[in-house]
């Protein structure tokens, strides 16, 4: 049970392999790479699908149900959704993609760039990390 501020929620692993199935299927492949990203960096990290009905990733006992990670898609990208703070430590690296505050769009008929999306990850994993519990 990961713990956000008074309350505890119970994080309920699984739901990635639907989310994917029910996307296009040219869209599938490029949802695994990212997947695949994510996991390389977080492989211990509770894989889900909740809050906004995207695949997320989380570690109990942190800020925000421990969740650091998601990703979607959204025609025509596919999306990652990590902490603000990760997308402003890559702003050069970001550049050539749309970006929000706290995502960046890459395009679903082109490769995922595995190395961005892993330093991304990894950013927002220590972001979360060093949040107030």
């Amino acid at each position: 049970m990961a713990k956000t501020g008074k309350k505890s929620i119970i994080v309920k692993p699984g739901g990635v392999d639907e989310y994917i199935a029910a996307c296009p299927k040219d869209i599938q492949g490029t949802l695994r790479e990212m997947r695949a990203a994510i996991r390389e960096v977080a492989p211990d990290a509770v894989e889900t699908v909740s809050y906004f009905k995207w695949p997320g990733y989380s570690y109990e006992g942190y800020v925000y149900n421990g969740m650091f990670a998601w990703f979607s898609f959204k025609a025509p990208f596919v999306r990652l959704h990590v902490y603000p703070e990760a997308l402003e430590n890559h702003k050069k690296e970001l550049e050539k993609y749309a970006t929000t505050k706290a995502v960046v769009s890459f395009p679903a008929d082109g490769k995922i760039p595995k190395p961005l999306v892993k330093k991304l990850v990894k950013s927002s994993l220590k972001a979360m990390k060093s949040s107030k519990k």
